[in-house]
């Protein structure tokens, strides 16, 4: 089953429309699932790249990465989650979010630990300690 991403020029949104078939997929025939327009312009779907979890830990590894944690910056310990959750492909839940925005907004990591002492319990991680001097 065919599905093609379009812009409706009468709604003004993008869309996507699928087909049963190959051979009934045509820009004339697409029509609008939101409005039931006719004037739609295709677009270039996006594209989705699976990764192994042996590039995605190459990726982790970039020295670029873990700049600013060896100066215990809380921001650069934000990051460094941020791209870790998005590469290892699994999403931050709302608290997990708001610590990494407090991070983000340079409140310390113990202050935090405080704050949210059941974040991390179930890893074992403590927030607290994620500039501890045993780490370095």
């Amino acid at each position: 089953m065919p599905i093609y991403e379009y812009y409706c020029a009468d709604c003004r949104k993008r869309v996507n429309v699928f087909f049963r078939t190959m051979s009934e997929a045509s820009d004339e025939a697409a029509r609008c699932p939101n409005c039931e327009g006719a004037r739609l312009r295709r677009l270039v779907s996006r594209v989705a790249l699976l990764k192994s979890e042996e590039s995605r830990l190459d990726n982790l590894a970039d020295p670029s990465l873990m700049s600013g944690l060896e100066n215990e910056d809380p921001r650069a310990l934000a990051n460094f989650m941020r791209k870790m959750s998005g590469e290892m492909g699994e999403p931050l839940d709302a608290e997990m979010s708001e610590v990494l925005d407090r991070l983000e907004a340079g409140e310390s990591p113990e202050s935090i630990d405080q704050a949210f002492p059941d974040v991390g319990a179930d890893s074992g991680m403590d927030m607290g300690g994620a500039f501890g001097d045993d780490d370095f």
